[in-house]
């Protein structure tokens, strides 16, 4: 089982607007972009950190989400896209429509640090204002970042730190939480899946983790038991197995190896030819949106990924809860 590393200080990049991050962010799920992205986005923003001379690595990631825009047309039961029209190509035709969804969006970005360039108290200051300028220049998720109209207060990056004893650690969370509200934060619920999965499997011997997945995914109604003093003619009751879940949604938590992996420069057209690559295809879990202020300490909102070569896992884990041992059929 893999844990969180050992982290010095959280940097705190708040309310960052964003406009048209990536909002499908798996063959199966859209709403917001995956945390694989936000991943993908802490390594780029160490590899850039290092190359301006600051000793940092990052080796967790979180978001708080304050405001998101799905660029879509809402209706009861389908969403449409909006998408852009592109000019015509040289023959003077309409060049085809790549759907993309894309979403507009302002959030809090938390990554977690360590290193020699947080040695210097004196120093934090400019360097978070280096660290901005940085991520400034760079996409998230796909998207593109909007400075603010007006730079105030709730605008300035700093450093929370984490040393001390626990309940030093605490005391500075929850004085900090405050500032990320209202706001929404994601983590992984992987004991709901678990749950549903012997729930359906009473019932169903031959259920899936898929399954498990799927009914979580969706509103399933059931008629309530006939109460037996009612008349027959009384009137059917109904409920739905989603009544006190939460906001339980289904998301990619990285990527599972279909292939070994082949040497480098031997598959044509690969976007590197220096890297061994693999075939993969998106892994699935549950996830909650819940209030910061619901959470015990900044680590159990951070994402964190780990490789397992032997089994070909690629996968972004996050520590609100410990996993259980479990074993799907």
């Amino acid at each position: 089982m893999s844990e969180l590393p050992n982290l010095e200080a959280i940097l705190v990049l708040p309310r960052l607007r964003i406009q048209n991050a990536n909002a499908i962010s798996s063959p199966l799920t859209h709403g917001f972009p995956s945390m694989t992205a936000f991943i993908g986005l802490m390594w780029a923003m160490e590899r850039k950190a290092r190359a301006a001379g600051i000793d940092l690595r990052f080796p967790a990631v979180g978001v708080v989400v304050h405001r998101h825009e799905e660029q879509a047309t809402p209706d009861r039961y389908v969403k449409t896209l909006h998408l852009t029209r592109n000019p015509n190509d040289r023959s003077g035709s309409p060049s085809p429509i790549v759907e993309e969804g894309r979403i507009h969006l302002e959030l809090t970005l938390l990554l977690g640090v360590k290193g020699a360039a947080l040695d210097d108290p004196t120093h934090t200051g400019p360097l978070t204002r280096q660290l901005l300028d940085l991520l400034y220049g760079m996409r998230v998720a796909g998207g593109s970042l909007v400075p603010p109209r007006q730079h105030r207060a709730e605008h300035v990056p700093y450093f929370m730190p984490l040393g001390g004893s626990e309940d030093d650690r605490l005391d500075v969370f929850a004085s900090t939480v405050p500032n990320w509200l209202p706001g929404f934060t994601l983590v992984e619920r992987p004991d709901l899946l678990l749950l549903r999965h012997d729930e359906l499997k009473a019932n169903q011997p031959d259920a899936t983790a898929l399954d498990a997945l799927l009914s979580l995914a969706r509103i399933n109604w059931h008629a309530g038991e006939p109460d037996a003093d009612a008349d027959a003619d009384a009137k059917i009751i109904w409920h739905n197995d989603r009544q006190g879940l939460g906001w339980v949604v289904p998301i990619p938590v990285g990527y599972g190896a279909l292939t070994p992996a082949l040497a480098a420069g031997s598959v044509a057209n690969a976007r590197d030819n220096e890297t061994p690559l693999c075939l993969a295809e998106s892994l699935y879990s549950i996830g909650e949106w819940l209030s910061p202020h619901r959470l015990e300490s900044v680590e159990q909102l951070l994402w964190y990924p780990t490789t397992d070569l032997h089994t070909g896992l690629y996968r972004c884990r996050n520590g609100y809860q410990p996993e259980l041992e479990h074993s799907f059929d």
